[in-house]
C-alpha cells in the first residue's frame, strides 16, 4: 500500500510541472499590458517612459526564463508574490475567497452526495418500475437545469415566501462571515448556493450510481450470492455497491476540483466573491502573478483530489493497489 502511495505521488510532479510551463507561457501570449491598463486607470497620459519604469518595478523586463523560475520558486517556496493590479500580497487576495469556496465546494458536495447514491441505488434496484421513472427524470432535470438558474430561482421563492409570511423580503447577506465568527449568518449566506450547485451535481452522480450499479447487479457473483440465500439488502450493501462506486467517486472527486474555481456565475447570482470571481477579474487586468498562481492552486486541488480518488480506487478495490 504504501509503496502504491508513493507512486501516485511522484506522479503529481510532473503535472504540476507541465501545468505551471503551459500556464506561465500561454498568458503571455494573451494580448494586452498590466502597466498600461493601471496607467489607464488613473485617467493620467501614459507616455512610454511611464510604462517602462512600470514594467521594470513589476519585473516584466527581465527575461522570460527568469520570470519563470520566479514563478516556480515561489510556488515551491508558497511565496506566490504580490498582485500587479493591487500591489497587495496574492496570500491575502486569495484569503478569505479561498475559504469560501472551499466551504461551499464541500457543501454542494455533501448535498450530492447524500442525495445521489441513495437515489441511485433505489432507482436500480427498482428498475423499470414508476419510482424508478421518478428517479431518471428527477436526474435529468438537474442535468438540463443550469445551477445559476436554479439558484435565481430560489431567490425568487424565497423572496415571495418571506414578503408573504412576514412582510419583509430575504435577501442574500452581502458580507461574507466566517462559520467560526457567526454559523447562522455564514449558512444563510451559503446553504443556498450550495443547494443550487449540489442539485446539479448529484443529478450526475445519481446516474452514474444507478447505471453502475446495474451493471454489477448482473455479475456473476451476485447470482451466486443470491442462489445462497442471501438478503437482497446484504447483497446490495455489502457486494454490490461497493463494486460499483469506483466511477462515482471519479465524479464526485473531479466535481469537486470544479467547483473550488468554477462557480463563476453562481458566485455572481449570490453575490459571493469567491475564487472564480477573482479569477474572471485577474484575467480582465492582465495580472499574470494572480492568474498564474490561481490557476495553480487549481491545478494543485485537481492533482491532490485525483490523488485522494486513487486512494479510495485501492480501498475500494484491493486489487488496484497492486497494479
Amino acid at each position: 500500500m504504501y509503496k502504491y502511495i508513493a507512486k501516485r505521488l511522484l506522479l503529481m510532479i510532473p503535472t504540476l510541472i507541465g501545468a505551471a510551463i503551459l500556464v506561465f507561457f500561454l498568458l503571455r501570449l494573451i494580448p494586452g499590458d498590466v502597466c498600461e491598463l493601471r496607467l489607464a486607470g488613473t485617467g493620467l497620459y501614459a507616455d512610454p517612459e511611464q510604462i517602462k519604469l512600470c514594467r521594470e518595478n513589476l519585473g516584466l523586463n527581465d527575461h522570460i526564463l527568469v520570470q519563470f523560475a520566479t514563478f516556480v520558486i515561489g510556488f515551491v517556496t508558497f511565496d506566490l508574490g504580490d498582485s500587479m493590479w493591487t500591489g497587495n500580497p496574492i496570500t491575502h487576495e486569495i484569503g478569505l475567497r479561498f475559504q469560501l469556496s472551499l466551504q461551499i465546494a464541500f457543501m454542494a458536495t455533501f448535498v450530492a452526495v447524500i442525495i445521489s447514491i441513495p437515489l441511485g441505488v433505489i432507482s436500480a434496484v427498482k428498475q423499470d418500475t414508476w419510482i424508478d421513472y421518478v428517479v431518471r427524470s428527477f436526474s435529468i432535470f438537474g442535468i438540463a437545469i443550469p445551477s445559476f438558474w436554479l439558484g435565481i430561482m430560489i431567490i425568487l421563492g424565497l423572496l415571495i415566501v418571506t414578503q408573504a409570511w412576514t412582510g419583509v423580503p430575504w435577501m442574500p447577506p452581502i458580507e461574507y462571515v466566517s462559520p467560526f465568527e457567526d454559523l447562522g449568518a455564514n449558512m444563510s449566506q451559503l446553504i443556498w448556493p450550495a443547494v443550487a450547485t449540489g442539485y446539479r451535481y448529484s443529478a450526475v452522480a445519481t446516474r452514474m450510481t444507478r447505471s453502475a450499479l446495474l451493471e454489477v447487479l448482473r455479475e456473476d457473483y451476485i447470482r451466486t450470492a443470491r442462489a445462497k440465500g442471501l438478503l437482497e439488502k446484504i447483497i446490495i450493501n455489502r457486494h454490490a455497491l461497493k463494486n460499483s462506486l469506483l466511477p462515482v467517486v471519479t465524479i464526485i472527486g473531479i466535481e469537486f476540483a470544479f467547483l473550488m474555481g468554477g462557480l463563476v456565475v453562481t458566485e455572481q447570482v449570490f453575490n459571493l466573491n469567491g475564487l472564480g470571481k477573482l479569477f474572471v477579474e485577474s484575467v480582465l487586468q492582465n495580472d499574470y502573478n494572480l492568474t498564474q498562481a490561481l490557476v495553480m492552486i487549481v491545478v494543485a486541488i485537481f492533482v491532490f483530489t485525483n490523488f485522494i480518488v486513487d486512494l479510495f480506487y485501492a480501498w475500494l478495490d484491493p486489487r488496484i493497489r497492486y497494479s
